[in-house]
């Protein structure tokens, strides 16, 4: 899951090198935290949330092939 996030993450930043996914599981829910620059932050949330919304739905497709819930934060 974490690599999957970082993937697209870093694909959408202008500043690769400055990705962080932090990944955390509390019972059945895995919990990634993805901290980008400051500047690239409006490309990772996208217009309307709708890049955001599109990679929760994906990481929420991948915890479910495994039995797990899944929560994306992005991180100021």
């Amino acid at each position: 899951m974490k690599e999957l996030i970082h993937y697209i993450a870093t694909s959408l930043v202008d500043n690769p090198e400055q990705v962080q996914v932090i990944e955390t599981e509390q019972d059945d829910t895995i919990i990634i935290e993805l901290t980008v620059a400051k500047e690239d932050l409006g490309k990772v949330i996208g217009k309307q949330g709708r890049t955001a919304k599109a990679m929760r739905a994906l990481l929420a497709a991948a915890a479910g092939k495994i039995n797990k819930r899944s929560r994306l934060e992005i991180m100021e």
